[in-house]
């Protein structure tokens, strides 16, 4: 049940955050593009992802899903509030980051161990929440994650 209002809130409160909010361009590309690039290319694992999710691409969103490659992130609603953890400790501050978090307090204080695990994750990395993924989709994912210490 906590899930689905979850769910719904991001739902209502995404469009907004994404027209005013979010100053990042569209990426303008498929899911079919990105799933051409090279084998085991960031590119490719974030075509992968999008698919085998059942997901689509989100015009100024899409650094998001790239998070959930680059750390292994599932999607769960735990894991995705895990994740704004993780870039928490990874120095990314955001209105909806901090949403993101104090829903998880509010909503999931059991997993508060869980929570503090990914933010000490996202601290122990290279700061990248800022890169231009689009430019580094040819990456090999697996290069990426290593040079930013990501574990």
């Amino acid at each position: 049940m906590k899930d689905k209002l979850v769910e719904k809130i991001y739902e209502i409160t995404k469009k907004p955050y994404q027209k005013w909010l979010k100053k990042a361009e569209p990426w303008n590309i498929s899911i079919k593009e990105l799933m051409q690039y090279p084998e085991n290319s960031l590119g490719n694992n974030l075509g992968n992802f999008i698919h085998e999710n059942g997901f689509e691409i989100q015009d100024k969103l899409e650094d998001h899903d790239v998070f959930h490659v680059l750390t292994n992130t599932g999607i769960s609603v735990q894991d995705e509030i895990g994740m704004q953890y993780y870039l928490l400790g990874n120095g990314k501050r955001s209105l909806y980051l901090f949403f993101g978090i104090s829903v998880g307090l509010l909503f999931y204080p059991t997993f508060i161990n869980y929570f503090i695990k990914q933010y000490k994750r996202g601290k122990t990395a290279h700061s990248f929440y800022h890169l231009n993924f689009l430019k580094l989709l040819y990456q090999e994912t697996s290069q990426l994650q290593q040079t930013l210490n990501i574990q």
